[in-house]
């Protein structure tokens, strides 16, 4: 699944802004080397400051710091390619009154594709309660990229597709899938 692109705005760019855009950049950078890339986000009241001192509105400031916190939603993300095979997981954990389970892997030539499912017992009038949504993020170290290329969910099921790359090997044995969901930690060391 393919994300889509900013575009890029049809206006006329002022060469006199080159050597200022280019402050703006490093400073970006510097900001992420000196965080440690740690998100972190001003103040209300150094928004405000910032927003009298400079003549920016604090809604303008305040999102350019949320986009700096998420740069790596922008990172270019593998489309997985030249499917191989179907492996079985078959995985389980409970944790609470929620059921995790993985039940197999698309292995690519370029990546891996995992399916998360969520179940849990929903409610009687199966009114779907957004305030309940569990949103999962998928980590397996350093030297793989795991992002959510899509998810859906109900009122008792909840499943999430992950792309991974480069591909895990065909035998998951000793790696251990770290599931973070907004309410907690869950993860599974597979066997």
């Amino acid at each position: 699944m393919k994300r889509l692109s900013l575009g890029h705005p049809a206006v006329d760019y002022d060469d006199n802004l080159t050597e200022i855009d280019e402050q703006i950049c490093a400073l970006v950078r510097q900001r992420k080397d000196v965080s440690h890339n740690k998100q972190t986000f001003p103040t209300e009241e150094l928004v405000a400051k910032w927003s009298a001192r400079y003549g920016l509105y604090e809604e303008y400031i305040k999102s350019l710091f949320m986009i700096m916190m998420d740069d790596e939603h922008f990172k270019p993300m593998v489309e997985p390619a030249g499917f191989i095979r179907h492996i079985q997981i078959l995985q389980a954990i409970e944790q609470g009154d929620y059921l995790f389970s993985l039940n197999s892997m698309k292995q690519y030539s370029n990546a891996s594709v995992i399916v998360i499912n969520i179940d849990w017992e929903g409610p009687e009038d199966q009114h779907f309660d957004h305030e309940k949504m569990i949103h999962v993020k998928l980590s397996i170290g350093e030297d793989y990229d795991c992002r959510m290329i899509n998810g859906s969910s109900n009122s008792d099921h909840a499943a999430y597709r992950f792309v991974v790359s480069p591909p895990l090997p065909d035998d998951l044995t000793g790696i251990e899938l770290r599931f973070t969901k907004n309410w907690g930690v869950i993860h599974r060391n597979c066997r």
